[in-house]
């Protein structure tokens, strides 16, 4: 992989990291809508994330500038820390099963 060009390595780079941390907001995704949650402030933290993520992506494969990139991913953790505060919340407050 060293030895293909910077701009094919960014390409592959992005790849990975959409099969990390996206795949979290995946399972947060499907969980909130499992557990009925649907707040309108869900639905735009849920929306921040994938424009967060979209921008993060279009950055790295086209000119991969790191300090830019890192501020996106950063942004996009609130969104997804907020998403799952409120996947827990709505888990607590669920009614149980028995």
């Amino acid at each position: 992989m060293s030895s293909l060009p910077a701009r094919v390595r960014w390409k592959a780079d992005n790849y990975n990291h959409l099969l990390e941390q996206p795949t979290l907001f995946y399972a947060l995704a499907i969980s909130l809508a499992l557990l009925g949650v649907q707040s309108p402030t869900c639905l735009l933290f849920a929306w921040a994330y994938v424009v967060l993520r979209i921008g993060h992506s279009l950055l790295q494969t086209l000119v991969n500038k790191i300090e830019i990139r890192f501020l996106l991913f950063a942004l996009s953790n609130i969104p997804l820390f907020a998403l799952t505060y409120m996947a827990v919340i709505a888990l607590l407050n669920a009614p149980s099963a028995a």
